[in-house]
């Protein structure tokens, strides 16, 4: 006789089958390429309640179930002032989605609500530190952020147009201010759509953001600078349909040879340094 499958068995079941090519490959692909996860990692999975760290948080749970390499999981979620629906919205999925997830509170949202200066960019400054403290006070070596792969062309692009530099966003990177941390990105080479459509698949209903302001972001969309990028790369598909790998391809070659200027060190560099060499 056949078993029934549970709700959260049947999101699990997604992911291994009907998403399959679009999730779980290209997560693999990640994790394998940029060797993201070693024997003996204790990883903190860090989750805002927003759909890319839902999935994250399912995808190191199928990782951890299913490989021989040994390897601890924690699910941190932090309060950084979230209203009570918000709150309680992730709560009831992480419930539905049997992951076990320890919150702890901060004040970040106040804090970061008092300045006139980007706010957004205090607020992620903040809750790295908060999450890299907390993950490290549980015995944890590395965080995994649920940035994806429109994160990483969006933010190439945005710091061309907008920073005036070319800097892409790293599938991991070491701890400035925590010695012996290590922030991975799993989601690396998995695309927003695939995530989105997963989620309609599963009728699954998560915040928007990890933010405060969220009522209002849903109206004043037109002030962020991201979705100015995101509108201007939809539009640049219609004619080229490969310009996000394009642009996600060009972060992996990037010729040294040819740029009159690069930094790399902190320091800067010119192609005068040796041009007559």
């Amino acid at each position: 006789m056949r078993r029934e499958l549970d709700a959260c068995q049947m999101i699990e079941r997604s992911i291994n089958k009907k998403f399959r090519k679009e999730l779980w490959t290209p997560f693999m692909l990640a994790v394998r390429r940029y060797e993201l996860i070693k024997p003996g990692d204790n990883i903190a999975v860090c989750i805002s309640g927003g759909k890319d760290s839902m999935l994250l948080a399912k995808l190191m749970q199928e990782l951890r179930r299913h490989t021989e390499v040994p390897f601890e999981l924690k699910f941190l979620v932090m309060d950084p002032g979230y209203n009570p629906a918000n709150r309680r919205r992730i709560e009831e999925n992480a419930a539905l989605l049997r992951v076990p997830v320890t919150i702890f509170e901060s004040n970040i949202f106040s804090v970061a609500d008092e300045t006139d200066r980007n706010p957004c960019y205090l607020c992620a400054r903040m809750r790295r530190g908060h999450l890299y403290s907390k993950a490290k006070e549980l015995g944890c070596n590395k965080i995994a952020l649920g940035h994806h792969f429109n994160d990483v062309i969006e933010t190439t692009v945005m710091a061309m147009f907008y920073g005036a530099q070319l800097q892409a966003m790293l599938p991991k990177l070491h701890s400035d201010n925590f010695e012996g941390m290590e922030l991975i990105r799993p989601l690396y080479c998995v695309h927003e759509d695939d995530i989105i459509a997963w989620a309609r698949y599963n009728h699954l209903e998560f915040i928007r953001c990890a933010c405060r302001l969220t009522e209002r972001a849903a109206v004043d969309t037109g002030a962020s600078k991201r979705q100015e990028i995101k509108a201007l790369i939809r539009a640049l598909k219609r004619d080229n349909p490969d310009i996000e790998k394009s642009i996600f391809n060009s972060i992996h070659a990037v010729c040294l040879d040819t740029m009159p200027g690069w930094k790399t060190g902190g320091e800067q560099h010119s192609f005068l340094d040796n041009y007559d060499a």
